[in-house]
């Protein structure tokens, strides 16, 4: 039990040696000396709290905020000395608050557990005792043998045994892991790929060592020691013989595999990015607001301590003869009343401080998320999927966005790729009906001609459905699977296959090969096969010169049928062109650069012949530097360098990327949001600035900039300088920026400040051949610069996440590359064109109700405690309180509550149509101008000057005469508390109606229901006595201050003179100088007509103003 305990606070971790020992079944030595090694279980646990640790978490977790640890010590102290309010007064709203905010987060946590378990209680096969049972996913053990069916996903990390198929190979696909939707081959050893079945299995004695669990999703390093016929063979595993929780078993029926890693040591476990906490800038904003509020609070109680002993200074005021002081109190130290008489003005004033605002900001921020998730316009019908909020702790960040960073593929474009137009041997073609057909030629030829193809075009299309890494899937059934790769090239079923690529440009180019009559098949090991119009051919493949980022260009190097050998190859043109020397260069190049002014993405196409002599040497230098110990990458690359010369230009691909629908709306939406869009690609220079000029990104009026292909830091700078001359010379066109990664890199190294200064001045900046990390740099360039912008990053694949997270809102789009962005995200789409809705829309209400919410908190606290303050002077600073206790500890949880909340969840300054009909709009609340200092003040002066109207009046009407009652009964100092408190309530309230511009009918219930509950309540509380409070000092108070015309009257002309000012304020400015968002209210009002849009108003008044129009 104590090692257990040890185990979960994480001091005595399970495993400690640098290698596992896994034995295969869990078949143990028989010798008493082997002492098991302890593994984790196989639960995957992402929620946060156990039902055990949640009360002393969480509470730790609430009472780190400073309000909370504030409201926490004004508690203790009310309960260790003499204080003028009940300890109740400080307790009830903090045990509200903590109550609160733990039943959200432990709704969020049993979310999380509720996902766990799903996962948990997966039913899995596993070998036990020589036959398959059937259990749940959590029971698996390190060792367990575990079976895997077709398109299941591992349920753990598991070292591959055996599959269906002969050789033991089987595919899998990674996308949940890394957004690769490839296929890929893993491995068996031929040891045990030869026990394809449960008794087999049973029977196999094997040792797997490997090294202990680490994050690296691409490396593996063990061995398996199999036992056959009492001798030991030993084969090396590597990241091909091992399968990662979360892939999906592709196209091969069933595998069998061992555990070696399991639950939260599992590779994709180890993978779970421990996001940073995100804090919005309404937040920070919040704390700055706490900590003056807490220096007010601190000086008044300072002021009231220092005035009370200055009062007392005389001897008839510091002991009257009605208070005699006791001998205990006449011996007291001096500096312990000082310091108690300091913490009990501290307690009387503490509500200065609104603690329920963490918590009604927290409920908002929860609740209002919903409104992303159930928003019609954000759900993409074609996909059925709708918005996702993965935090709603940024929701108002959305709407103070600057800049933009957004992927190119799958994020701008479909990520569809279609195959348009192909140059073969300086002739350009394009598609039609499934012929390839010259520029300028229309297909004439009947339907079921058989094509003519010279000899080079047909060299090019075996070429390009050759040379790529695509795997085939066959819709058929299981019992099929596993049989002679080839059995579907007789044309049987060959219409069902499907192929999977890294990379949707290789199928494209391999599915429009098929499509003219060139098809690649299938292959078996070293055999690929192809259909050339209906006769197969079948090639073998003797080595593949794998692509590399630094090259940029992948080779094969295939046997013919006829026996001779041949190189294809094929990359970028700028990785192939300087080593052709023969075909047509200068006309492919020509295309090559028409092909990409058009936003095709291109690649070149050559290929090599050799000779037996010439390919004895490159399979010797190939063989050397595979096999060599030291140096391998640097001797490969030499030997593909050698290799991937002196070669035949045979063509180039044009392959389209379909932009998305409404892109170029959005981003020019975004633009006249004052938000600035950068472009961070990994494709060629020339198709992302072709996409761009596309998208409406960059403007055919733009000026376009370049900083590319620096080779040195003195280049870099010498260019960039000229750039910023430019920009200062032609300062009254607009500029765009293009950069490469490989400049990126040297404007980043010593010209930060430089380069910094040429982006802002653009109006959009496009960077290209950037590498996922660079991306991240470059947001986190900009988010820390001088003026601290905020950033949105937005990409789909597994190469975004980094930047998503980076930025201070990331957004994942539900692409085709997998789900990692997504994940990784705080908020998910399906479509680009959502995100102008999610900022112009969204963004707005959620920034303008926060704010609002967050500067009323503090007013109606102003408004609450400045009156007790006041009252000091008028009681000797004898810390009497103003209000019940009872009031004391509602007005925040009752009285005044619900109108802010509902404000903050419904507001609309103006209609949703016109914030995206007029993105202008959204610059109105940018820089967080609806938190700024002058506005914060202003609430604040608001706030004061109603409390002193709240205190003076109902002290100058009753100061004067305090019989105001008919009979001539005077008033005490709990009615004029309660006239003060009334005034107070009605008056807060009826403030936040003045504020609320969009009202429905739950605005109605709880504005006017807060100020009927307030009366209805104190009718109860006063008129009753109640039998469980010690003292009760209100009884019949509430109904005497209403049966008073005097104080009724009082009432009103306070609340009159509080909000007249008010309302004369906005009317003034309302006409005279009205913001855009005032004059769009006006708009509103009456039927627009104007950009796809008519506001919304009543039906008939509609009609008829349309009638006058027309």
């Amino acid at each position: 039990m104590l090692r257990w305990i040890r185990q979960q606070l994480g001091f005595d971790p399970p495993h400690q040696s640098d290698t596992r020992t896994i034995y295969v079944a869990n078949r143990f030595p028989q010798h008493g000396h082997y002492i098991p090694q302890r593994f984790a279980d196989n639960r995957i646990i992402s929620s946060k709290y156990t039902v055990w640790n949640f009360v002393p978490k969480n509470l730790f977790e609430q009472f780190r905020r400073i309000a909370n640890f504030y409201f926490l010590i004004i508690f203790l102290v009310q309960l260790m000395i003499d204080t003028p309010t009940s300890p109740v007064t400080s307790g009830l709203p903090l045990f509200f608050v903590i109550t609160v905010t733990a039943i959200k987060q432990g709704y969020e946590d049993w979310l999380r557990h509720k996902a766990d378990n799903e996962v948990n209680g997966a039913p899995v096969f596993v070998v036990r005792s020589g036959s398959l049972v059937q259990t749940r996913s959590k029971n698996i053990r390190v060792g367990d043998i575990v079976r895997v069916a077709k398109d299941e996903t591992f349920p753990a990390d598991l070292v591959l045994l055996s599959s269906d198929r002969a050789d033991g190979t089987c595919h899998i696909t990674t996308a949940s892991l890394d957004g690769e939707t490839n296929l890929k081959t893993h491995f068996s050893v031929p040891e045990t790929s030869v026990c394809q079945s449960v008794s087999q299995l049973e029977a196999l004695q094997a040792v797997v060592e490997c090294q202990q669990p680490e994050a690296d999703l691409y490396r593996f390093v063990g061995r398996i020691t199999v036992t056959q016929h009492e001798e030991e063979i030993v084969r090396p595993l590597g990241p091909e013989n091992l399968l990662l929780r979360g892939a999906r078993l592709k196209n091969t029926k069933e595998i069998f595999g061992v555990a070696v890693y399991t639950g939260m040591e599992s590779k994709m476990a180890l993978n779970y990015k421990c996001k940073s906490q995100k804090r919005s800038a309404v937040e920070k904003s919040m704390n700055t607001f706490l900590i003056i509020y807490l220096a007010i609070l601190l000086f008044e109680a300072i002021l009231s301590t220092i005035l009370k002993y200055a009062w007392q200074a005389e001897d008839k005021w510091d002991e009257p003869f009605y208070n005699q002081k006791t001998e205990q109190e006449k011996n007291s130290s001096r500096i312990l009343k000082f310091i108690s008489d300091f913490l009990a003005f501290l307690v009387l004033y503490n509500f200065i401080i609104p603690i329920s605002l963490y918590v009604t900001v927290e409920m908002q921020k929860f609740l209002g998320s919903f409104f992303i998730g159930w928003d019609l316009d954000l759900y993409h019908e074609e996909s059925d999927q709708k918005a996702q909020v993965n935090t709603s702790d940024l929701n108002e960040e959305l709407g103070q966005v600057e800049y933009v960073f957004t992927d190119k593929t799958g994020t701008l474009t479909e990520n569809e790729m279609q195959f348009r137009e192909c140059s073969i041997n300086g002739i350009k073609y394009r598609e039609m009906n499934g012929k390839l057909v010259p520029e300028g030629m229309t297909d004439d030829s009947p339907d079921g001609s058989s094509p003519h193809l010279m000899g080079e075009e047909l060299l090019f299309l075996k070429a390009v459905s050759l040379c790529h890494t695509v795997q085939i899937s066959y819709d058929q059934p299981d019992s099929l699977l596993g049989g002679d790769p080839f059995s579907h090239a007789n044309g049987v079923s060959s219409n069902n296959m499907e192929y999977y690529a890294s990379s949707p440009d290789e199928k494209a180019l391999v599915e429009a090969t098929k499509r003219i009559g060139v098809a690649f098949t299938g292959s078996s090991g070293d055999t690929m096969e192809i259909q050339t119009f209906g006769k197969s051919e079948k090639y073998k493949l003797l080595h593949v010169l794998e692509f590399d980022p630094d090259r940029r260009r992948m080779s094969v190097i295939l046997q013919t049928p006829s026996g001779g050998k041949v190189l294809f190859t094929k990359g970028a043109e700028s990785a192939i062109l300087p080593f052709a020397t023969n075909g047509e260069i200068e006309k492919t190049r020509l295309h090559v650069d028409e092909f990409a002014l058009k936003g095709l993405r291109t690649l070149v196409v050559a290929c090599r012949h050799f000779s037996p002599e010439e390919y004895i040497d490159v399979d010797k230098r190939l063989t050397s530097a595979r096999t060599a110990l030291q140096q391998r990458e640097e001797k490969l690359q030499e030997a593909f360098a050698y290799i991937e010369r002196d070669l035949q230009l045979l063509g180039a691909t044009g392959v389209e990327d379909k932009l998305q629908d409404k892109v170029q709306e959005t981003i020019e939406a975004l633009r006249l949001a004052g938000i600035k869009v950068w472009v961070l690609t990994g494709d060629k220079h020339e198709t992302a600035v072709s996409v761009s000029l596309s998208c409406g990104h960059f403007h055919r009026t733009m000026n376009i900039l370049e900083l590319l292909q620096q080779r040195s830091d003195n280049e870099c700078a010498e260019q960039l300088r000229r750039l910023a001359r430019r920009l200062k010379e032609d300062h009254v066109i607009q500029h765009g920026l293009v950069v490469d990664g490989a400049s990126l890199s040297l404007a980043l190294r010593e010209h930060e400040k430089l380069f910094m200064e040429v982006c802002k001045n653009c109006s959009a900046v496009l960077c290209c051949r950037m590498a996922p990390l660079q991306k991240a740099k470059v947001v986190r360039l900009l988010k820390t610069s001088p003026e601290k912008p905020i950033t949105l990053a937005i990409g789909d694949g597994a190469n975004d996440v980094s930047m998503i997270q980076e930025a201070h809102v990331g957004i994942g789009i539900m692409g085709k590359e997998g789900r990692q962005a997504v994940r990784n995200s705080d908020y998910a789409i399906a479509r680009f064109k959502f995100l102008a809705k999610l900022l112009l829309v969204h963004g707005h209400f959620y920034y303008i109700r926060v704010a609002t919410l967050v500067q009323y908190f503090f007013y109606k606290n102003v408004c609450f405690i400045t009156p007790q303050f006041l009252y000091q002077f008028f009681c000797l600073f004898s810390q009497q309180t103003l209000y019940d206790s009872v009031y004391l500890t509602l007005y925040n949880i009752c009285f005044t509550s619900l109108p802010i909340l509902v404000y903050s969840l419904f507001e609309q300054l103006v209609h949703p149509d016109i914030l995206q009909s007029k993105p202008g709009l959204y610059r109105d609340i940018s820089k967080n101008s609806l938190l700024s200092f002058r506005t914060f003040l202003y609430w604040t002066l608001l706030g004061f000057s109603h409390a002193f109207v709240f205190f003076f009046g109902s002290y100058i009407l009753m100061g004067e005469d305090t019989t105001l009652m008919g009979n001539g009964q005077m008033f005490g100092n709990w009615t004029f508390g309660t006239l003060v408190f009334t005034v107070m309530v009605i008056t807060v309230t009826l403030k936040l109606a003045l504020e609320t511009q969009f009202w429905t009918w739950m605005n109605h219930f709880v504005t006017w229901g807060s100020i009927a509950f307030y009366f209805i309540f104190s009718l109860f509380y006063g008129g009753i006595i109640w039998p469980f409070l010690h003292t009760q000092d209100m009884y019949f108070v509430f109904v005497q201050l209403l049966s008073s015309g005097s104080a009724w009257f009082a009432i009103i002309i306070i609340i009159i003179t509080c909000l007249f000012p008010d309302v004369v304020k906005k009317v003034f400015y309302r006409h005279l100088c009205p913001t855009s968002t005032q004059k769009s209210q006006m708009y509103s009002n009456r039927v627009v007509i104007g950009d796809d849009f008519i506001a919304l108003q009543p039906l008939s008044r509609a009609k008829s103003q349309l009638g006058k129009i027309r």
